[in-house]
């Protein structure tokens, strides 16, 4: 399409069309439309048709005129320019003067100084009056007085002792007889607790006496409830009684209040005795229970079971009172109170097991089975609560041994990511113990508490040798090794573990030794990596000691060449581990005893059975006799009639260890040191006779000897 461009000579004259809209517009459009057709052709007489394409152009529609240049027009309009600069000099003088209207910047700013101006004796006269008002009110002097000795006292660093005596005395002389005034205020009752602080039993005696009859009302203070926990907490067994006194009969509103709750479970499982706990556990069961100024009928015990034995008509009504409060809670979720967890263990322990009643409990506290991974259940905060409580604990253990295989695999959802926390935890590692007794899937078990304990990274030998160092959770991870050993588990967690046992005769249906052993194997490599890894630092205190011991015996067809390795490092670690030397042990002498042990145990290839009194060997054999005669060989004789003595008389008793004349050959060259070692012989009578004294007979100080070398004398 061609283009159009500007020629000075003239073109031939546009002609406009007027639209018929234009006709109906009113007189000042049709002027309007007569100026703009005027002005379009005169601009169009300026216009001709271009012999150019737009692609030659550029394809711009309009080119300029070739015959017009920019420069003049740039020459035009500098003396424009000038001209308009003289004019603006020409002007008088009156009209550069400023206008007497202010711009609308000056009155913003005047207007934000008069704001500003006026916000501040506002709040000066705010404060002068909230400054009255609190002159006013009662004790608002001796309040303010007390809050600038609490000043001083709460720095701890900044004071001399015998001036913090004069400031407590002062303190005392003036919040005795008035302590009622202070502490339902925010801020004085903080100078009460300072005072309880520094103050002596008799002052926080009297602090109690004072405010008899008013705990209740305190432990609903959001800032008063404090109060009572540093009077339970630097109180004695008077205050203590005082306090829980009048808790009596309104436990069940207190637990159920946002403030009073948290401070009296505080105080019912810290400070509480055995029989304030049974009076306000007995609250749970039903009104008539805490009406009071009515002693409890019958047995003063909180056992559900002893209750209903008494008074079993009672059943119906007790269990329901019980259920709902238990319910209440749990769907306000407030599920960490002790109180809560000790009446749902009391609840389910008179249910019958497998009735709807047991059945319906246990479905109330298992996960939803249809949530998504990533997706938490409500109840979910309530099985990581039960466990870290002692009958919480109990519950949760039971609630496995009851449960079905799928029971058991909801069960074990809620804690993941909490096990390690569990297994260091004086209750908790209870439900882990519980746990592996009882789940008959030992995959599920093993990756749901293992998998968390035995990264698969650098971190497994510094996380094995911190659950080694404590008593607790190297439960967990010995478990499958040592179940039944007696210095294993103290009391507490076996009696929890013989209930558990009794209960999964019934309900599990894999064998307790198969379980074990299928547990034992998977986690056994990892283990095994760890201890060569880090094999002084296990060997350096007992139960580092005693950990090596279990799992170099435990599942040797389990990586045989790690194995081999690790007991190679032992081997060669075995004179350390003996003289306890090695730098973390620190010449331990229970590190001493408990390593020649573990090295009589590997020599002779297996654990020793109380029950056939026989060393059971493992399969296949271990070979650490071999190893450990290649490192003492030259220094036998040290070990023979030394601490060692056993270990060289468990070389001499092993099987497959082939060279036991070659030992027996050693010993034959320094009989001379043996005998020496193993002293005088004993009489045949002297255990007899040591068994018919006296209590209060002395014992022959006489130096007993070697025993260990007596029995290597005897084999020669």
């Amino acid at each position: 399409m061609a283009g159009i461009k500007r020629d000075s000579a003239a073109a031939a004259p546009a002609k406009v069309k007027k639209d018929k809209s234009e006709k109906k517009s009113s007189k000042s459009d049709a002027k309007n439309a007569v100026k703009s057709a005027k002005k379009s052709k005169k601009v169009a007489d300026d216009l001709e048709e271009s012999d150019t394409t737009e692609q030659e152009n550029g394809y711009n529609g309009f080119s300029a005129n070739p015959d017009v240049d920019m420069a003049d027009s740039d020459s035009e309009e500098q003396p424009k320019a000038k001209t308009q600069k003289r004019k603006a000099e020409d002007q008088p003088a009156e009209k550069k003067k400023k206008s007497k209207y202010e711009t609308p910047k000056e009155i913003s700013s005047k207007l934000a100084d008069m704001h500003a101006s006026n916000s501040r004796e506002a709040h000066q006269k705010q404060k002068a009056l909230a400054k009255e008002r609190k002159n006013a009110k009662p004790n608002a002097d001796v309040i303010e007085r007390s809050k600038k000795l609490w000043e001083k006292l709460r720095l701890k660093s900044h004071i001399e002792k015998d001036e913090r005596k004069e400031l407590v005395k002062e303190l005392f002389d003036i919040i005795t007889g008035r302590v009622k005034d202070f502490v339902f205020k925010h801020d004085s009752v903080r100078v009460i607790q300072t005072a309880i602080k520094y103050s002596t039993m008799e002052q926080r005696r009297m602090i109690a006496r004072e405010l008899k009859g008013e705990f209740k009302v305190l432990s609903e203070g959001k800032y008063s409830k404090f109060l009572i926990a540093k009077l339970v907490e630097k109180g004695d067994p008077e205050i203590r009684d005082l306090i829980i006194t009048e808790f009596y009969g309104h436990v069940k509103r207190m637990i159920n209040h946002p403030e009073a709750a948290w401070i009296m479970d505080d105080i019912y499982r810290a400070v509480a005795t055995p029989e304030q706990k049974n009076r306000m556990l007995r609250e749970w069961y039903g009104a008539e229970f805490s009406i009071q100024g009515l002693g409890p009928q019958g047995t003063e015990s909180a056992d559900l079971a002893t209750i209903l034995e008494e008074s079993p008509e009672k059943r119906k009504p007790i269990m329901s009172y019980l259920e709902n409060q238990i319910n209440s809670l749990i769907q306000k979720k407030l599920n960490g109170f002790t109180m809560l967890h000790d009446a749902m263990l009391q609840y389910f322990l008179v249910c019958e097991p497998g009735t709807e009643q047991a059945n319906d409990f246990l479905e109330h506290l298992k996960p939803d089975p249809t949530l998504k991974e990533g997706e938490e259940a409500d109840n979910v905060d309530l099985m990581k609560n039960l466990a870290f409580t002692k009958s919480g604990s109990r519950l949760v253990s039971l609630c496995f041994a009851y449960g079905t295989a799928k029971d058991r695999k909801l069960f074990l959802r809620p804690y993941k990511d909490t096990v390690e926390i569990m297994a260091f935890d004086q209750y908790a590692h209870h439900v882990l113990l519980a746990a592996l007794a009882v789940t008959d899937d030992t995959k599920l078990s093993s990756k749901s508490i293992y998998s968390e304990l035995l990264p698969s990274n650098d971190a497994l030998p510094e996380k094995v040798l911190n659950l080694c160092n404590d008593a607790r959770a190297r439960t967990v991870l010995l478990y499958p090794f040592a179940a039944d050993a007696k210095w294993f588990l103290d009391d507490n967690t076996r009696e929890r573990l013989a209930e558990v046992y009794a209960i999964r005769e019934k309900t599990s249906k894999k064998d307790p030794n198969t379980r074990l052993q299928e547990i034992t194997k998977s986690i056994e490599a990892p283990l095994l990596n760890a201890i060569t890894a880090r094999a002084a630092d296990f060997a350096s205190f007992t139960f580092g000691l005693q950990f090596m011991g279990e799992i170099l015996v435990g599942a040797p067809e389990v990586e045989p060449k790690t194995r081999k390795e690790a007991l190679t490092e032992v081997a060669r670690l075995s004179q350390s581990i003996l003289d306890a030397s090695l730098p973390a042990s620190g010449g331990d002498t229970k590190a001493t005893s408990h390593g020649k042990n573990m090295l009589k145990t590997l020599v002779q290839g297996g654990k020793f059975d109380p029950k056939t009194k026989k060393v059971v060997p493992v399969t296949p054999a271990l070979g650490f006799a071999d190893m450990l005669w290649a490192e003492i060989k030259s220094n036998v004789i040290d070990w023979a009639t030394g601490e060692g003595s056993f270990v060289i008389v468990a070389l001499t008793e092993a099987e497959g260890f082939e060279k036991k004349s070659e030992v027996l050959k050693a010993l034959k060259k320094d009989k001379k040191k043996l005998e020496a070692a193993a002293g005088p012989a004993k009489p045949k009578d002297a255990d007899k006779n040591a068994k018919k004294g006296k209590k209060g007979d002395k014992k022959d100080d006489a130096p007993r000897g070697n025993a260990g070398a007596r029995i290597l004398l005897e084999k020669l």
